[in-house]
């Protein structure tokens, strides 16, 4: 992060989905949110940092030998505040590429989360684990004979969105944002601002001043 920005962990803390979608709205990225579908495991966990991400496709038969290889080189090579960003063609009711061993792994790594448009299992110790996980929907199934992931590092599109490795992804219960890499200072500045705005609003809003006051002096609603 540059040196005008607060470091990741701030950044999780001072913002939220609303605010950087309005941000990205603004910056004429208007397609950056995830598809409602995709929810939290845990409404109470705030989720971001840099995406890897994984294209997973229906299989009926195992292409190799290990139909998990891919998936656990991307796991095993997460970085401290990556997210593992898995993209399955969903909403779907195939496949839940996502469970307990896998956020044991990840967290063991720093991984900041996972995201995926597909079917997560083992929810109870997952939210027990207090990982941020965010899902399509939850799932008993093993991808084992019925996807695969073949992909890593590569753009994929998940929920209607378009992410790449390395770009940010910030998810709370509002619902999860995309933030492409090449202009993420730029947001997240902006989003600071913003978020500044929003509590100088609610604060003379609370002393009862009139919504059309308030937007008049701060232009935010």
């Amino acid at each position: 992060m540059p040196a005008d920005l607060p470091p990741p962990e701030d950044l999780r803390r001072l913002l939220y989905a609303s605010v950087l979608s309005d941000v990205l709205d603004s910056f004429g990225l208007m397609r950056q949110a995830l598809k409602p579908f995709v929810r939290p495991l845990d409404d109470g966990l705030t989720l971001f940092g840099r995406v890897r991400t994984g294209l997973y496709v229906p299989r009926t038969q195992a292409s190799t030998v290990n139909p998990y290889e891919l998936e656990m080189t991307l796991i095993d090579d997460l970085k401290p505040g990556e997210v593992a960003v898995l993209a399955c063609g969903g909403p779907t009711d195939w496949v839940a590429p996502w469970g307990e061993l896998l956020s044991t792994a990840a967290r063991a790594r720093g991984s900041a989360g996972c995201v995926t448009d597909g079917l997560v299992r083992d929810v109870a110790r997952i939210r027990q684990m207090r990982f941020p996980v965010f899902c399509g929907g939850i799932g008993p199934l093993d991808t084992k004979g019925r996807a695969e992931m073949v992909a890593m590092d590569t753009e994929v599109t998940i929920a209607g969105v378009s992410a790449r490795s390395g770009d940010w992804i910030f998810g709370d219960v509002d619902g999860v944002v995309v933030i492409p890499q090449g202009q993420a200072n730029a947001i997240f500045r902006a989003a600071l601002d913003k978020v500044l705005a929003e509590d100088k609003t609610r604060e003379e809003l609370e002393a009862g001043a009139t919504l059309k006051s308030v937007f008049a002096r701060h232009g935010v609603l």
